[in-house]
């Protein structure tokens, strides 16, 4: 039977890096999915080019819209707050989404997993993979609301740290990959592969994932440095559906077992 997911993300891009398969994948199967961040993602970096362009925060949802429909999402929310910065350079904004009240930043999530009717939610783990605040207070904000909602089942979108860390080994000699892709960088990032509890197939869908990551050009260049985006979408296809091909979750409250569960509406009822 079809089921309902929300996708809580801190800002436009984060979908198409973590969960795009997966949203893909279950919008194909004819459950509904819905997009959801918390920030426009104004403070984004971006080149001064883009920048020239006008407002960086209007640019990015119309692209977050268009990364939506590569993937078969139903409904696209923003939750207004403003984006936060990076921990080492905050963006300072009034409103910031890491300075605001959980409870209250929850509730209007709440609502709208009540709304859905949301059967599956996810979210970034307790340190938002890699430390950034805007993902931390995902963590925190999408927890509770789906406390609030009776949300029935919360995943953590990861990466398999160690996974991750062998990918990078492979590529990190390959020409145009940056020199902060080193594997020391990520040694605490994301999830020990002991704590996983579901690997997605997402290889069939690794088009429309590349889809979704291309909708996002403000965020693929900058005046300087290589982005992450960027430096994704010039892997050679098959090369970008070898590493890009599974997505990983920790489930609240199941046990790690093995072998990982393929599916995230594994264990919902058949009718509600």
């Amino acid at each position: 039977m079809p089921y309902t997911m929300v996708s809580f993300h801190a800002h436009p891009d984060d979908e198409a890096l973590l969960t795009a398969g997966t949203l893909a994948r279950a919008a194909a199967e004819g459950h509904r999915v819905v997009l959801v961040v918390a920030t426009a993602g104004g403070a984004g970096l971006a080149s001064s080019e883009v920048l020239a362009e006008g407002p960086l925060a209007r640019r990015r949802l119309a692209e977050l819209h268009r990364s939506a429909e590569a993937l078969g999402c139903a409904r696209v929310e923003c939750l207004g707050y403003e984006d936060s910065g990076m921990a080492d350079a905050r963006s300072g904004a009034a409103g910031a989404f890491a300075d605001a009240d959980p409870q209250e930043a929850a509730g209007r999530l709440a609502e709208l997993l009540r709304q859905e009717r949301a059967d599956v939610l996810t979210v970034y783990d307790p340190a938002g993979g890699y430390g950034h605040p805007d993902h931390v207070q995902v963590h925190r904000v999408g927890t509770r609301a789906a406390q609030l909602a009776g949300t029935p089942v919360v995943l953590e979108a990861t990466v398999d740290r160690r996974l991750l860390q062998r990918a990078l080994r492979a590529v990190h000699w390959l020409p145009g990959i940056p020199a902060d892709f080193h594997p020391a960088r990520f040694a605490a990032a994301f999830a020990e592969p002991e704590r996983i509890t579901h690997r997605v197939d997402v290889r069939a869908f690794a088009a429309q994932k590349r889809a979704a990551m291309a909708a996002h050009t403000s965020q693929a260049g900058a005046d300087t440095g290589r982005r992450t985006l960027a430096v994704l979408l010039k892997l050679p296809r098959p090369l970008f559906r070898m590493l890009l091909g599974r997505e990983w979750y920790v489930q609240h409250g199941r046990a790690p077992a093995r072998p990982l569960i393929g599916d995230v509406f594994a264990g919902l009822p058949d009718s509600r």
